[in-house]
């Protein structure tokens, strides 16, 4: 795994490399401190995931992933900065940001990170590579679905929701949705009930406790840790942050209304980022 890191502090490179290359795995191929240079040398040298500051003399953070993800859309980023603004972070993320570092350098958070990010990267390869053997022997279709399923299971799991007894009809109910490439107000329980092996009234019961747990989930994440990750970047996708901040308060004990799910958005959510990631 092939790493290149932009800060304007020489130091900052100084110490995520040292971080990195702790892994014998990882291999730090280049450096800058300015946007100007990182973007020639990421070009030439084909990193496979860069750190990069946000605020840097000549080309800033974002304008830097924007431009090379237009050219190179496997490139994998993870941003750094000491800027608290929720703005901000979130131009970073819509740039096409994997993750958010806070200065000052938390080692253990980069270890974290680091590895969460090169992780995805080896999935995605795998599945790439499975999807090409698919398509060579026709069997494109099951490959997709395999892939789908390994998405939809990786954000249940990181919403806590893998142990629901709703998890497996999500999943049925969404690979459908991709499969015939339709919304999920055009889904119909009834003319599937065999598919779900239940009532219609049974199955709904199920998706929606499932569903409910992970709002928790999101809200108590949100509780513990507003900055997070994992919180911002799933916390609109898949439910309405209204009913999420709701949720948080009926954890804290500001209010005796919780927060609400809507089960449209959820799954237009997961077949948005199955579609995109």
């Amino acid at each position: 795994m092939k790493f290149y890191i932009v800060d304007d502090d020489i130091n900052v490179i100084r110490i995520l490399s040292n971080v990195i290359e702790k892994n014998n795995s990882f291999e730090i191929i280049g450096s800058a401190t300015n946007g100007e240079k990182a973007f020639k040398e990421i070009l030439v040298m084909k990193p496979n995931i860069v750190l990069v500051d946000l605020l840097m003399p000549i080309m800033d953070g974002n304008t830097l992933v924007k431009e090379l993800k237009s050219i190179n859309p496997q490139l994998s980023f993870i941003m750094i900065s000491q800027v608290l603004d929720s703005q901000l972070r979130s131009e970073s993320y819509e740039s096409g940001i994997e993750f958010f570092i806070t200065k000052p350098i938390n080692i253990i958070e980069v270890e974290r990170v680091v590895s969460t990010v090169a992780e995805k990267i080896e999935l995605d390869n795998t599945l790439s590579n499975i999807k090409k053997i698919f398509q060579s022997t026709g069997k494109q279709s099951r490959c997709k679905n395999e892939h789908y399923t390994i998405k939809i299971k990786n954000i249940l799991g990181i919403l806590g929701m893998l142990g629901e007894k709703g998890t497996n009809d999500i999943i049925k109910i969404t690979l459908y949705l991709l499969e015939n490439d339709i919304s999920f107000i055009d889904y119909d329980f009834v003319s599937l009930e065999n598919r779900l092996g239940d009532s219609t009234r049974i199955v709904k019961q199920r998706v929606r406790r499932a569903i409910k747990n992970g709002l928790t989930n999101i809200a108590n994440l949100g509780v513990n840790d507003y900055s997070n990750d994992v919180f911002h970047v799933y916390a609109n996708i898949l439910f309405d942050f209204s009913s999420v901040k709701a949720e948080m308060d009926w954890i804290t004990g500001k209010k005796n209304k919780r927060g609400k799910i809507s089960l449209n958005k959820f799954f237009e959510g997961l077949i948005h980022i199955c579609q995109t990631e």
